[in-house]
């Protein structure tokens, strides 16, 4: 038979589920980036060096976006 789960257990999955595609999304690679951005920013701040951090912030960024373009440009021209 096909049972019902909780209300409580399919409450948490429908929250664990919208915030996995609001952050994950169809771009994977983009979330990790963000994550890689975020932990190397905050560990050269906590190194104290502080102007690493301010310039090697938007030097990720762009980084990350240049390459995350080029794979869906080549999987664009795979179709």
């Amino acid at each position: 038979m096909n049972e019902k789960k909780p209300l409580p257990i399919r409450l948490l999955k429908g929250f664990a589920v919208f915030w996995w595609d609001f952050l994950v999304g169809d771009t994977p690679e983009l979330f990790l980036a963000a994550l890689l951005i975020i932990g190397s920013i905050a560990t050269l701040r906590g190194m104290g060096d502080n102007t690493a951090a301010v310039i090697a912030l938007p030097v990720f960024v762009i980084s990350a976006l240049v390459i995350s373009l080029k794979r869906a440009v080549n999987a664009a021209k795979k179709k």
